[in-house]
């Protein structure tokens, strides 16, 4: 089992969870955000999926896992805007958070600034 943040996958079983919800993934979406979250907190480049992933190193478009990326991120509940799960880094490709980042709008208003 591969758990990282409130995710998990089993990968004997090809099975994924997110808290206690269990998530049904194609056998590419599995594959994808296995090999994320066996790589989390480091950044795998899109030519690095398309060869673990996609068992190729030709690829004409990055919109393969662009449209890939797409479904787990909306099957995992994350958003693509404000990702806590799965962050793009222009030009260097995708990164597993081993924690969820805070943006400047989640913190709380101070009692000062309440008033």
């Amino acid at each position: 089992m591969l758990t990282v943040q409130d995710v998990a996958v089993d990968p004997a079983s090809r099975r994924a969870w997110r808290d206690d919800r269990e998530i049904v993934f194609s056998r590419k979406e599995f594959d994808l955000l296995q090999f994320l979250m066996q790589r989390a907190g480091s950044v795998v480049s899109r030519d690095e999926l398309m060869l673990t992933v996609w068992n190729t190193t030709f690829w004409t478009s990055s919109k393969t896992i662009d449209v890939h990326l797409g479904w787990v991120r909306r099957k995992l509940g994350d958003d693509p805007g404000r990702p806590r799960l799965i962050t793009t880094i222009r030009g260097h490709g995708l990164r597993f958070e081993l924690e969820a980042p805070t943006y400047p709008s989640d913190a709380r208003p101070t009692e000062a600034a309440a008033v």
